[in-house]
Order: C-alpha cells, then sequence, then structure tokens
C-alpha cells in the first residue's frame, strides 16, 4: 500500500505524521509519499516538497506564492499520471488542497480529507468541492460529522488526534518544577504561535497585555513558549522596539512544560488549545484580524466560536478576543481577564474545574489509530471500483 499525503501546516505534519507510523505498525510493506514537514519524513514519508515552508494564512500573504503553489499541483498531476498510489490522504490546508484533491479525482485516485477544512463556520458553499472530489471525510469533531453527513458526504468520526500526541508526550517534570520554583510568583505563559507571521502580527498585541497586566501585577513570572529557535529573536526584538521591560523567560521546543508549569496561558487561536484542554491549564485566546477581515471576524466570533477547545465544548470555556491594532479595547478586556485568574484563585480554580469536566470526556486517546483502521477498511472496499468509473462518478 501507497499513499499520498498532502499536509501544509505543522500541525498537520504533525497529524500525518503518527498516522503513518501507525499504518506501517498495521502493514509493514506500507509506503508514504507526498507534501508535508519534517516530522513526516522523519517517520519514512518520502517528501517530493517541504509544503509547511509555505504555510501563511489570509489571501494579501497567499498572492505571492500562488506560483510556487501552481507548480506543486503541476508536480503532483504528473506524478499521479506516472505512478499513481493508492490513495491520496489530505490534511487540512484547504485552499491548496483542493486542487490536489482534483488532480487525484481526474486519475481515479480515491481521496479522504482526514481532519478537513471548517466549511461549516466559514464556507459551507464549497460543500460541492468536497461531494464532487472527496471520497471520504474524516472528522475529529462530532458536530463536523453531522454537519458532512447531512449534506450527502460520506464521513466519519474519530476524534481528535491531538489527543494522542499530548498522550505520548514525555514531559520533561524537571523543567516543569524549576518553571515553577517560584513561590508566591503566578506564572503566565503566552504562546505567540508556530508561523511566523502569527508571531509578528500577534506579539505586539500581547506586550500591551504584558505591560498592562505588569502595571497592577509586578509580581507576574512570564514564561515565552517559541515554536522554533527564529522566534525568540524575533520577539525579544519586538520587546525591545515596543519597549516593554517586563522580565520575560524564552524556551523553545518546551511547549507542553510551559504550558504544565504556568497557572494560565495567553495563546493565539489554534490547536494548541486543545492541549491546553487536555492539560487543563486556563487560557485566553486572541484571534488577530486586520481591518480589512474584522467586520467578517465578529461576524463568524457571533456564529461559532473559533478556538477548537470552545467548538468541542459547545460555549466559551476559553475567553475569546478579536485583537486589531487600531483598537486597544480587546488588550483591556484580555489584561482584565489575566488579572482576575491571577487575583482571585477561586476564579481560576472555577475555570480549571469547568476544563477538567469537559477533558473528562473529550479528551480521550486512539484518534490516530481508528484513522489507520478506518483508511484500511476503506481502501480495500475502493480497491473494488475501477479508476475509469471512480473518475466518471
Amino acid at each position: 500500500m501507497r499513499i499520498f499525503f498532502s499536509a501544509g501546516e505543522p500541525s498537520g505534519d504533525q497529524h500525518a505524521a503518527l498516522l503513518i507510523s501507525e499504518l506501517r505498525s498495521s502493514i509493514p510493506t506500507f509506503q508514504s509519499e507526498g507534501f508535508g514537514g519534517q516530522e513526516m519524513q522523519q517517520q519514512g514519508c518520502r517528501l517530493h516538497f517541504e509544503l509547511t515552508q509555505l504555510a501563511v494564512m489570509g489571501f494579501l500573504r497567499v498572492l505571492p506564492l500562488l506560483a510556487q503553489f501552481r507548480k506543486l499541483v503541476r508536480q503532483a498531476e504528473a506524478h499521479f499520471a506516472e505512478s499513481p498510489p493508492d490513495a491520496v490522504v489530505l490534511v487540512d490546508f484547504p485552499g491548496f488542497n483542493w486542487w490536489i484533491a482534483r488532480a487525484a479525482r481526474k486519475r481515479g485516485i480515491p481521496v479522504y480529507y482526514y481532519l478537513p477544512p471548517q466549511l461549516w463556520g466559514w464556507a459551507p458553499w464549497r460543500i460541492k468541492r468536497v461531494r464532487k472530489w472527496v471520497d471520504h471525510v474524516i472528522c475529529s469533531l462530532p458536530f463536523e460529522f453531522e454537519w458532512y453527513r447531512s449534506r450527502g458526504v460520506s464521513a466519519s468520526w474519530v476524534g481528535h488526534p491531538f489527543f494522542d500526541e499530548v498522550a505520548e508526550k514525555t514531559v520533561d517534570t524537571c523543567l516543569v518544577e524549576q518553571l515553577r520554583s517560584r513561590p508566591g510568583r503566578p506564572t503566565i505563559a503566552l504562546l505567540p504561535g508556530s508561523r511566523d507571521h502569527e508571531v509578528d502580527k500577534n506579539w505586539p498585541i500581547m506586550m500591551e497585555v504584558v505591560k498592562a497586566v505588569s502595571a497592577s501585577h509586578p509580581e507576574i513570572r512570564w514564561i515565552v513558549g517559541n515554536y522554533k529557535p527564529e522566534h525568540i529573536s524575533q520577539c525579544r526584538q519586538m520587546q525591545e522596539n515596543l519597549a516593554v521591560d517586563a522580565s520575560l523567560e524564552y524556551l523553545v521546543d518546551t511547549t507542553s512544560e510551559v504550558i504544565e508549569a504556568a497557572d494560565c496561558c495567553l495563546m493565539v487561536s489554534g490547536s494548541i488549545s486543545l492541549e491546553l484542554l487536555a492539560r487543563e491549564t486556563p487560557g485566553v485566546v486572541i484571534y488577530r484580524a486586520p481591518r480589512i477581515g474584522r467586520f467578517a471576524a465578529r461576524f463568524l466570533m457571533t456564529c461559532r466560536y473559533i478556538t477548537l477547545t470552545n467548538l468541542i465544548a459547545g460555549e466559551e470555556v476559553m475567553p475569546e478576543y478579536i485583537a486589531v491594532t487600531d483598537d486597544g479595547v480587546e488588550v483591556d478586556q484580555i489584561a482584565s481577564r489575566l488579572c482576575e485568574w491571577i487575583s482571585d484563585p477561586s476564579q481560576l480554580a472555577a475555570a480549571r474545574s469547568r476544563l477538567s469536566a469537559l477533558a473528562g470526556h473529550a479528551t480521550k486517546t486512539g484518534a490516530t489509530r481508528r484513522t489507520a483502521e478506518l483508511l484500511i477498511e476503506l481502501l480495500q472496499a475502493d480497491s473494488e471500483i475501477s479508476a475509469p468509473d471512480r473518475m466518471a462518478a
């Protein structure tokens, strides 16, 4: 069995890597290839291109990369014609992966979408693309599964693989204890995101929050969980430029330890909220919206929660705020919420208790194993359908 994967986000790279490992355990002769990142490569995936290098969001950021994306689509088209895999597995990254799905479907190759895009929140009309180019959708959220099924899409719910990753992660307990070793000083963690542009756009907002909170709580210890070493230099330089004199402790590749050690967190919206849920650490989420996208972002938040943990809960267990450069109201609100938690242990305990209750039934592991079993089952069933028949469907 040979599967072509396409994962463009760092988180997608992690999820795909775990799935590849699980499939290799089940099928010794299993082979993987495609577009992805270093974690997939470490699991034996033959990368045609390191797609995670191009992980960006927003039309204006994608525009300069269109030629590169188009080149990769042509590369995939040629590969599917010359050496068609048994299946294509897409992981999130919809803007690009729609084209990969179409290229595969034209060659009669089965297409499975693992962790599909949140069409129900921002583009429900694109369900037509799913019906046309995707054979089966593998969902991580129960209501998402119902949404796709109710619209005539073949789908399954397996749970979220992030909880498998958290369970398998070995936490450095010595580092956690070291980070907690200052009694009387509450600790707030800052998690500025995994993409370069996320750090660039969200860190100034975080620095304004640090200023506001430190003004009334100078005793707070700030620890920063950076995704890669370059982000430390990026954050330090911006801290200096913004004249933030609070003492920040920068760490890299220790996000789990930072979350475990913190009393609460301020984070950029993303899958990291699931780790806070699993580790029962209260957090405040910022969603950075440029002026041009502010109305759309506010409309989205009135319709659906943005944070995955809130989506799973069906309520706001993690406060969400939109931050924009020309409006300080959100900064004041974020700082106020963090100050409430730090000043009143009962409020922090209540927030932790809500997460604990949710984690008790929402963080079950086994999603990756179930996904591997499902893919094997689907491929066995799809092997009875000829490529010409699939192309004509």
